[in-house]
């Protein structure tokens, strides 16, 4: 053991040069005590730097004669960091002369009068506690060290002999029953800690005896010792103890604490002593207790995180404490509410859930005042929330619907669609609540201000509005909110009203002031008077206040209209089927073909900020002529009245059956075993094995504890780094592990030359760091060498590793090998994930980057060519099956996946097949960050890549290539950016 030298951590490496051993001896002679406390730093940082000349004897003597007797209590501290890093032994391993002179010396300080000296010198035994020639004739000191009157001392005696005993169990062969009598004796609150913190570790039997006799005291003791009685608790409970029903009576105790971490702790080691449900819901009462009085959010965060691991297991008991978890919801931050509300929702049954959905109706009401923090975000949570209640439990879905949809007019725009999604739900679910619900959209059409929240409406007034009285109040409330029809000849009027004013400053114009004006395509035009004023009075009457939805029309959401006008043909075509008065169908057909013809010749004119485009207008005409020919085309109204609704219907089914999935497959993950597998029943083992921990429980349950790795799966991720004729051979085992990249280098030396000072030099591209320094080896002739390297990743991007094998070859000239490039799968990364349809819409909308990879491949089924790029990109298929199933030439599907990192991967695939039998189309990846956008692109065009030919689509992904990304249009950026 003496032999062995220590390795210690670099520290610093001075630019300057470095003293010679002669100038340090005079420095630690002659100096100040500022100079000998600034030679010793150097002579330290230069020992543990591996610099030798510090490391000879012509130091050592010269640190013991000036620097050991000063009383400089700086100069002393810095002195015990020097004994413990400068070489004690020679080089025979046998402990050097002058150390017989520090053992005095620190002998000296053991016993001297100044308790900081004592306490500090038993702290420096704790660091050189394998240093056994040194510490033996320091053992009796230490030992009447535990008797000081000082604390401090006390404290430090105690670890001084716990390191002590550790390494050398035969130098104080009585330190367990020593220091259980000093733990008895003791009244000093951190004495006793580490005391028995001593026993806990090295006697656990004299700990054990410990904690009954002052059993009835240690809910008064201090916190540090109640914390470390705890950890005896749970590990004594690992074996066969007789002693588990006064535990958890201490630990029942502890649970009312005035330590948050006691508190903590005495709660998880009861829920591992027993499953008492009474002691299950006594642990829970003190989490949430916890999450109430704790300031800090991640610690609020980590006890949520314990409460819902006991909700999992204990969901049955919890449920009384539901309106105790909503109490959580009074922390003003946001991830604690969602935390807080997700294991409330886990919780509600149809024996609570009204308290509950009365709770967060009464959170939603205060959302509405001004000084209440983050507002729109809680408010949406709670939208939310409410949704899946109402959803779940059909009996409070009469009760919440009607005060969501007083938020509909909401400026939170996501808020208000997440309430037009809830009510479409709802709609179709209850059929019982659709005439109140109709009622309430009509009312509401008005405060509406959003395009989308007014699409949502128009189609659930479409589909459910089923009644004649219905279909007649929603075209007078549309009157409203479209104002004076036809739109155009209205606004023309508006326009000629405001001209009226200015006719006789026109007269007044003597002469035309003509100046030139540059167009948006480049060419020049004659700007006049009478055209600016022309502009300026067009300028005032789109400036001036109107009706919501004809707002929205005139600011170029013509895609509203579109809606607006289906939803009326829908009407039109179920009025025709319920009334028996044919006189006002035709009534309100004519109206309902004026505002679609409104809609289209005010979108060809100046009003609009943007002209009608080509689908809207196509929309609009299709549903013109399906009310000019009302009775013709059964067919079109099987369509519009019932088609939608199916389909609609279909979609919602889907999506239940794919939660049912998600859940079915999180509760009962099944691990493959083999068939000859052996059986354990935990009931017939023994006792000690009843309690485990909840790590090894889970491991235990799930199997992956007793994962092995796959030979063959470890072969196909071996890289080979170099070629067989290089002097140097060199394979890397590339493993990823969570966020890590292990590298695991193989090198061979071809030659029969010793490779001397040979450095394995690795560099990175993309979002990769190397952790380690390189480091130098010497290979012998013909042998091997293994090199580990470690990779940080911060992105899900495809990296690329590169570097070069360097040596010294004959003449100390540098040779070198250039190594192939290793690149990182991003596979690794990307996992598939599930999103709701409107969750997947937002996210297209707001990611940034957006890469288009054609399609280039030799198959013919388009289904089999999405789920050759569901396997090629570990993406899921978001689009229903029933969508794409059946035969046809046309594909389009939505996929989504999620990487370890949090980023969202969106994709949609829209292919055709053509006459000759072949695909055709493109792949458009949307994400947030470049990286993904270009990975994924690279990732499709390889899997589709056909050997032997030229894919120009290869130059248009990965990092080394030029590539096309269009960024969308951003503020930020003042337009399109390519």
């Amino acid at each position: 053991m003496s032999s062995e030298t220590s390795c210690y951590t670099v520290v610093t490496e001075d630019n300057t040069e470095t003293p010679s051993t002669q100038d340090l001896r005079s420095a630690l002679q002659k100096g100040s005590d500022e100079v000998k406390l600034d030679t010793l730093r150097k002579i330290i940082v230069s020992t543990i730097n591996g610099n030798p000349q510090y490391a000879k004897p012509q130091l050592l003597m010269p640190v013991i004669q000036y620097i050991m007797p000063s009383k400089n209590k700086a100069l002393k501290k810095l002195l015990h960091f020097y004994w413990e890093v400068c070489p004690k032994y020679d080089d025979n391993g046998k402990l050097k002369q002058e150390m017989i002179l520090v053992v005095n010396a620190i002998r000296n300080d053991l016993q001297h009068p100044n308790e900081y000296i004592r306490g500090a010198t038993l702290r420096f035994l704790q660091k050189i506690s394998k240093d056994v020639e040194v510490l033996e004739p320091l053992i009796p000191l230490c030992r009447s060290c535990l008797e000081h009157r000082h604390a401090y001392v006390r404290k430090n005696a105690v670890f001084a002999i716990y390191s002590i005993y550790r390494e050398f169990e035969n130098l104080i062969p009585d330190a367990p029953e020593l220091i259980h009598t000093f733990l008895v004796a003791e009244s000093d609150a951190t004495c006793k800690r580490n005391a028995f913190v001593f026993l806990s570790n090295c006697a656990m039997p004299k700990a054990v005896e410990y904690i009954l006799q002052v059993f009835d005291q240690i809910p008064g003791m201090d916190e540090l010792l109640q914390m470390s009685i705890i950890e005896v608790i749970r590990l004594d409970c690992k074996t066969d103890t007789s002693h588990r029903a006064r535990y958890i009576l201490l630990i029942s105790e502890l649970l009312n604490a005035s330590s948050h971490a006691v508190k903590y702790e005495a709660a998880t080691t009861l829920t591992t002593l027993t499953h008492n449900p009474a002691a299950i819901k006594a642990a829970a009462s003190c989490y949430i207790n916890l999450v109430m009085r704790e300031s800090d959010n991640n610690a609020k965060l980590i006890v949520l995180d314990r409460l819902d691991a006991l909700r999992s297991r204990h969901g049955h008991v919890l449920d009384s404490l539901i309106m105790d978890i909503l109490q959580v919801l009074s922390s003003t931050d946001l991830e604690v509410r969602r935390k807080a509300i997700g294991i409330v929702l886990s919780l509600t049954s149809s024996r609570n859930v009204e308290d509950v959905v009365l709770f967060l109706k009464k959170q939603l009401q205060k959302t509405q005042e001004q000084d209440f923090e983050k507002a729109p975000e809680y408010r949406q949570l709670l939208i939310q929330s409410i949704h899946i209640c109402a959803v779940k439990f059909s009996e409070v879905a009469a009760t919440v619907v009607h005060a969501l949809m007083d938020f509909l007019g909401d400026s939170n725009n996501p808020s208000a669609l997440d309430v037009v999604a809830f009510v479409r739900e709802v709609v179709e679910k209850f059929p019982q609540l659709r005439q109140t619900i109709c009622e309430k959209l009509i009312q509401t059409l008005s405060e509406i201000k959003s395009g989308k929240v007014y699409r949502g409406v128009l189609w659930i007034l479409g589909e459910y509005a089923e009644s004649v009285p219905e279909i007649q109040q929603t075209f007078q409330e549309l009157r409203k909110v479209l104002g004076e029809l036809p739109i155009l000849s209205s606004e023309q009027k508006l326009l000629d009203v405001t001209g009226a004013d200015e006719e006789e400053k026109k007269d007044e114009v003597k002469s035309e002031t003509a100046k030139p004006r540059v167009l948006a395509d480049g060419t020049y035009a004659t700007e006049t008077a009478f055209t600016s004023m022309s502009s300026a009075r067009l300028e005032a009457v789109k400036a001036a206040a109107k009706p919501p939805l004809r707002a929205l029309i005139l600011g170029g959401d013509f895609y509203t209209g579109a809606v607006l006008s289906s939803a009326l043909t829908k009407l039109i075509l179920r009025h025709s089927e319920i009334s028996s008065d044919p006189k006002a169908t035709n009534t309100l057909r004519a109206e309902a073909m004026l505002v679609m013809a409104s809609v289209i010749r005010v979108g060809q004119s100046n009003f609009v900020t943007v002209p009608i485009d080509e689908d809207s207008s196509e929309r609009i005409m299709n549903c013109i002529g399906t009310l000019s020919e009302l009775e013709d085309k059964p067919v079109v109204h099987d369509l519009f009245l019932r088609d939608t609704k199916t389909a609609y219907s279909k979609m919602l089914a889907g999506q239940e059956k794919k939660a049912a999935e998600k859940k079915e497959l999180d509760t009962t993950k099944a691990v493959a075993v083999q068939v000859d597998d052996l059986l354990t029943f935990r009931q017939f083992s023994k006792k000690a094995d009843e309690l485990v921990d909840d790590q090894e429980d889970l491991y235990r349950a799930t199997g992956t504890g007793e994962i092995r790795e796959d030979f063959i799966s470890n072969l196909s991720r071996i890289s080979q780094l170099t070629g067989f004729s290089d002097p140097i051979y060199a394979e890397a085992y590339v493993k990823v592990h969570g966020f890590d990249i292990m590298l695991d280098v193989l090198l061979v030396n071809q030659t029969p030359n010793t490779l001397q000072n040979l450095c394995l030099d690795f560099a990175t591209l993309g979002d990769l760091k190397l952790v380690e320094r390189p480091t130098t080896y010497t290979i012998a002739p013909h042998s091997f060498q293994s090199i580990k390297a470690t990779i940080k990743v911060s992105s899900t991007e495809t990296g690329v590793i590169f570097g070069s094998i360097l040596w010294e070859g004959q003449g100390m000239s540098e040779q070198c090998v250039i190594l192939n490039d290793i690149h990182i799968d991003i596979m690794d990364y990307i996992k598939p994930a599930y999103c709701t349809e409107a969750q997947f819409r937002s996210m297209w909308t707001e990611f940034e980057w957006e890469n288009r990879v054609n399609v280039t491949t030799s198959m013919s089924d388009p289904r089999e060519y999405l789920r050759h790029v569901m396997s090629a990109t570990n993406m899921s298929c978001l689009t229903p099956e029933g969508a794409i199933s059946g035969e046809c030439d046309f594909l389009s599907a939505n996929m989504y996946a999620r990487s370890l990192f949090g980023e969202d991967a969106l994709a949609n695939l829209s292919v055709e097949r053509t006459e000759n039998g072949t695909i055709v189309g493109h792949v458009r990846i949307r994400s947030k960050t470049q990286g993904i956008a270009l990975s994924l692109g690279d990732r499709i065009t390889m899997a589709f890549e056909i050997p032997g030919t030229y894919n120009s689509s290869r130059l248009c992904s990965g990092p080394r290539y030029f590539i096309y990304m269009s960024r969308r249009w951003n503020p930020s950026f003042g337009g399109d950016v390519e």
